[in-house]
């Protein structure tokens, strides 16, 4: 280890503010003093001496040195060894056996000068400690010397004003920086690299003697500015044998390895968590805009700052992506762990956006493969953002780090996921790459799905508006108003339908049907059971017959199951005669008069066959309405029936007297979630007054 030593004085200060206090190593050491006179009688006798050669000073001062403490057989020798320094004045050092009061033999380490007193006398200095105590402390500092030279373990001693006075060279390996920039300079000057500052807790044990043991600390050292490193620091105080406080050493244990294995094996954990949380997270629906968001939220902010979900329009639209020039995008979803500029520079969900050929997520779904920037620069984010204004925006953020996987599912590419790190200070890394890949990976599957699930609903859609008729514009003696409400974005087209049939004699006849099942089946099913309903109607049969011919009818047909309710209105006669095949009954309400439930038989659907149908006929007056719909207006899985058959008849009785679209309208705001699981069609009709 090194050491330093940086006297200071100052004017006008005493000796005694100057003195340092005693060491201990002359204690420890119990170095006895001894003057004999040029004749060699003893004059000086220390307390030491005492100890060591067991005299008193009363039995020693005056007697003859080698005579006291010397073998007689190693007198000559001695008395010739204080010739020498008596006449040449030079010192002399070394180990000589002597003898102890108690008649023991002791082998003393001396060192031997000539003194010269003012009045020209000539004394001699004896200074001598026991050779075992020597050779003991000089063991002892030779084996601590070397253990802390080539210890593996950092260690430093700083003074009471916490300046480093020595450092060891395992300490300059750890932190890279060398004895000559730490020696003589504060703590605080020197450790400027860690988070926090460590002067405190080093004051606090020097005043306090506290150790701190195996404080683990992170940072980033200056021989590697760009990693992070740990270390276990320990502080004690240092303190002599009389107690007094000498400073502080601390010890810097390097353990980046388990650091970096446990933080290997935490990511690790937290990779399979997420792939899990995914799974269960991510394509719970087949909306596509919920799948993206939700992928989005999976991965902020455990993997990236910001996440952005953008998919190909061309894929949108079942169309090849061109391979050259500029790529088009629909942003699906943008989610920011923090409120960021760069949310503010992403495209806004549902709008279409074009990147050029050199951008990078156009190069991500042009080649298929990750693009990773560790390290951003102004010129790559003029490459990640659209334009120029955005490109400030992510630089004004402090955008990073930036990663873009392809979506890809069934061999072909729908967008990509881009992720991007402001606060997190970690750059992507290959580790990153992969969990952002096999994220991905999986959603694409799951936005695939929706992306399927979406073109054929809106054909099923198309499909089952196309079929639905175009109300006639008169129909003698009644006003009607029909609406028709596919399910929510969650769930698929159902066979509901409403069809109002002009007949000889200036009947009506009012249809309402629902076809049990749902997709592009269930909306062939309801076109071809709509078609023979007409068809029957122009045959001007009964309601009951008419349905008895479509039980018949859907023995052919796939979807056999359907409920519906036919009526045939004669405006000559003022009546509406009704029949029910499985379907929840017509609410009538008259002219003045809350809605009610008209109670007819309820047959059976279309498609259990054998069953006869039973028709009633119901007085139907000028101002009176008829209300037809399907189960979706009315069943949830959160209220029984009868409570919503309820709700249906007080919202009908609140609009009682309006406009017959208005009535429908009102009707479906009250009754209908918009995430409603299947679909309505509701039929109004209303006798002229």
């Amino acid at each position: 280890m090194g050491t330093t030593e940086s006297p200071r004085t100052g004017g006008g200060r005493s000796v005694a503010d100057l003195a340092a206090p005693p060491s201990g190593l002359l204690d420890l050491l119990s170095v006895a003093a001894v003057v004999v006179n040029a004749e060699g009688q003893v004059v000086f006798w220390s307390p030491k001496a005492e100890e060591l050669f067991g005299y008193s000073a009363a039995e020693a001062l005056g007697q003859y040195a080698a005579r006291l403490t010397v073998h007689e057989e190693h007198q000559d020798e001695v008395m010739r060894l204080f010739a020498e320094v008596m006449e040449s004045g030079t010192d002399w050092a070394g180990a000589f056996p002597i003898r102890h009061k108690d008649g023991g033999t002791r082998l003393v380490e001396f060192r031997n000068m000539r003194l010269l007193d003012d009045l020209g006398d000539v004394y001699a200095l004896g200074l001598a400690a026991d050779q075992a105590t020597v050779e003991r402390v000089e063991r002892d500092a030779a084996l601590a010397m070397r253990l802390v030279s080539q210890s593996p373990v950092g260690l430093a001693i700083l003074d009471t004003d916490l300046r480093y006075v020595a450092v060891n060279p395992a300490l300059e390996r750890i932190t890279g920086q060398s004895a000559a920039e730490r020696l003589g300079r504060p703590v605080g000057e020197v450790l400027t690299f860690l988070d926090t500052d460590p002067e405190a807790r080093l004051r606090r044990v020097l005043q306090t003697g506290e150790s701190v043991v195996d404080r683990d600390i992170v940072c980033r050292p200056p021989n590697d500015p760009d990693h992070d490193h740990a270390w276990s620091v320990s502080y004690y105080r240092l303190e002599d044998s009389a107690g007094r406080v000498l400073g502080i050493a601390y010890s810097v244990i390097d353990v980046t390895e388990r650091h970096r294995s446990t933080v290997e094996a935490t990511r690790a954990r937290q990779r399979l968590a997420l792939i899990a949380e995914a799974s269960a997270c991510v394509g719970t629906t087949l909306d596509l805009e919920t799948t993206a968001r939700e992928l989005a939220e999976v991965v902020v902010p455990v993997l990236a700052d910001v996440a952005a979900v953008d998919v190909l329009d061309s894929a949108l639209e079942g169309r090849t992506a061109p391979e050259e020039g500029p790529a088009r995008f629909r942003a699906l979803a943008v989610v920011a762990a923090h409120s960021t500029e760069v949310a503010d520079a992403a495209d806004p969900p549902g709008e279409l956006a074009t990147y050029d050929a050199d951008r990078l997520i156009t190069r991500c779904v042009r080649t298929r493969r990750p693009v990773v920037v560790p390290h951003t620069t102004r010129r790559d984010l003029e490459r990640i953002a659209r334009h120029g204004a955005a490109a400030a925006l992510l630089e004004r953020a402090g955008v990073h780090s930036y990663l873009a996987v392809p979506l890809m599912a069934r061999g072909e590419v729908l967008g990509a996921l881009d992720l991007t790190r402001i606060r997190n200070p970690a750059p992507f890394d290959e580790d990153d790459v992969l969990l952002a890949g096999e994220l991905a990976a999986r959603a694409a599957v799951c936005i695939d799905n929706a992306r399927g699930y979406q073109a054929q609903r809106r054909a099923a859609l198309t499909l089952q508006r196309s079929m639905l008729p175009e109300l006639p514009t008169h129909l003698p003696g009644l006003k009607v108003a029909c609406r028709y409400q596919p399910a929510g974005a969650t769930s698929e087209i159902g066979g509901d339908w409403y069809d109002a049939i002009p007949l000889q004699g200036d009947k009506t006849a009012l249809v309402v049907g629902d076809v049990m099942g749902s997709g592009l089946n269930a909306a062939a099913t309801m076109g071809q059971l709509r078609s023979a309903a007409r068809a029957f109607a122009e045959l001007d049969l009964a309601p009951a017959e008419a349905l008895h011919h479509l039980d018949h009818l859907t023995e052919g047909v796939e979807q056999t199951i359907t409920t519906c309710i036919y009526c045939v209105y004669d405006p000559h006669r003022g009546q509406c005669e009704i029949c029910l095949a499985g379907h929840l009954p017509p609410a009538l309400m008259r002219a003045g008069r809350p809605a009610h439930l008209l109670d007819l038989p309820p047959g059976a659907p279309l498609g259990v066959g054998g069953v006869p149908f039973e028709a009633a006929t119901v007085p139907f007056g000028p101002g009176d309405e008829l209300i037809l719909y399907t189960d979706g207006l009315v069943e949830t899985r959160s209220e029984p029936i009868d409570a919503r058959l309820h709700s249906l008849l007080d919202a009908l009785t609140a609009t009682r007297g309006h406009d017959l679209d208005d009535t429908c309208d009102r009707v479906l705001d009250d009754l209908r979630s918009p995430d409603g699981e299947d679909d309505v069609a509701l039929l109004i009709a209303r006798a002229d007054s």
